[in-house]
């Protein structure tokens, strides 16, 4: 990933010394589990070291990373080295040491996950009462709260964390199997001590490779995260249009620029980003779908892809999160403007109530349903309160004589704003159970 959108922290797990390193775990600890090497012998190992140039180097011999890896720290070992990859094939060491490498980058994006959840919720409990439309379509639906809305993202966020949780667990395993998976060298017991040692558990069935299914599904998941962060950036991209402007992105004043031309701008530029790149993380899950299907026991289809889409991905998912983050406890609320929009459709969208009204009065649904569609038609369109077009029915008749259905109703009860979000603190309190309120 490039440097413009990798946090330290991410990028650090993902260096060549950093896959290099890992991969001198798994040989030493593979030494550790044997019964041949001398103490004398283990310690010559442990002290090996190498550098990513001289690896780089004998692989321009080798044509093959891992070997080069093996001879540099068998040579730096002395004659100990001979005890080095002793057994191993080299998917035991490179799929053993992703997993290890795996499971250190998902330390900061779990955590990171989990802060997520705090914040939304937190804005949420903020604006459990700030009055807004919602919108089905774009159009105007009905009233609701901006903290109803942040609590559904909440929850989102929260079910991405778990999916997260799970993911890199179940691709925390290793295999020290041997060629073809057999371990026709060591045996299981051997494997069992080597991957305790480092913090793993065993593949059940390795088949030389740990089977790619258990990337597909750490990528998956983290493709799906990417996706509930773009729900959140639309929504705010959205209310930051200058036509609503319920909300907007931090902007730094006096120091931010939002256009080179136009400096009245302040763009979403942040919420844009995360769209943007979370269709990076389900690009790559797809190659992640297709990493799985392998010939036989092993071939190497897979590996290529994966040294770019496995970094890309959890760097790119740390980072989208930190930008989300950076968004939410940010994010201006102008609950002013959001009062003001609830007035566009010169109060239409209060045209339910007035249907159930009417059956409440007996009328039949079909035409209690016709005469609410033609009174906030009417009201939308001419820009009149339909409120106002409603009290003019007061004393009417029908042709038939009877009293007009809508000089009868309650005004008052039908826009009654307050039936829409009644159950606001309800929605909001089960935030509770997945991030209890400081």
């Amino acid at each position: 990933m490039i440097e413009r959108y990798t946090r330290p922290e991410l990028g650090a797990v993902w260096t060549d010394h950093a896959r290099m390193e890992a991969w001198r775990r798994v040989e030493v600890a593979a030494c550790e589990a044997m019964d041949g090497p001398s103490s004398e012998e283990l310690e010559a190992i442990r002290r090996a070291g190498f550098t990513v140039e001289a690896v780089r180097e004998r692989e321009r011999v080798t044509d093959h990373d891992v070997a080069a890896f093996v001879d540099v720290l068998s040579d730096a070992a002395g004659e100990a080295g001979r005890w080095i990859h002793y057994g191993l094939t080299s998917s035991d060491v490179l799929d053993t040491a992703l997993a290890l490498q795996l499971q250190q980058a998902g330390e900061p994006i779990l955590a990171g996950a989990r802060e997520l959840v705090g914040a939304l919720a937190e804005r949420a409990r903020e604006h459990v009462d700030t009055v807004c439309v919602g919108r089905t379509h774009g159009v105007h639906a009905e009233p609701t709260t901006f903290g109803v809305k942040l609590a559904g993202l909440a929850q989102e966020a929260h079910r991405n964390l778990g999916r997260l949780e799970r993911a890199f667990d179940q691709v925390a395993v290793g295999t020290v199997s041997g060629a073809v998976g057999t371990y026709s060298t060591h045996g299981p017991d051997f494997e069992r001590a080597v991957l305790e040692d480092l913090g793993l558990r065993p593949e059940p069935v390795s088949t030389q490779v740990v089977p790619r299914d258990r990337h597909a599904e750490l990528l998956g998941a983290i493709a799906l995260a990417g996706a509930g962060l773009e729900r959140l950036a639309l929504e705010i991209r959205h209310l930051q249009r200058t036509e609503v402007r319920e909300a907007e992105e931090p902007f730094r004043s006096g120091e931010q620029k939002g256009s080179s031309a136009m400096p009245h701008k302040r763009n979403p530029i942040t919420a844009e980003r995360i769209c943007g790149l979370a269709r990076v993380l389900r690009g790559n899950a797809l190659a992640a779908v297709e990493n799985v299907a392998l010939w036989h026991e092993r071939d190497i289809s897979h590996s290529g892809a994966e040294r770019v889409i496995l970094p890309d991905s959890t760097i790119l998912i740390d980072y989208l999160q930190h930008l989300a983050l950076r968004l939410v406890r940010g994010l201006v609320v102008y609950g002013d403007r959001m009062a003001a929009n609830l007035e566009l459709t010169h109060g239409a969208l209060y045209s339910q109530r007035l249907l159930l009204a009417l059956v409440e009065q007996g009328l039949g649904r079909d035409e209690a349903y016709r005469i609410a569609q033609a009174v906030a038609q009417q009201a939308f369109d001419e820009g009149r309160p339909m409120r106002e077009l409603l009290a003019a029915h007061r004393e009417g008749k029908l042709d038939d004589g009877r009293p007009d259905p809508l000089g009868l109703l309650d005004l008052d009860v039908v826009f009654d704003p307050g039936h829409f979000t009644r159950h606001a603190r309800e929605i909001v309190g089960r935030l509770d159970a997945i991030a209890p309120s400081a």
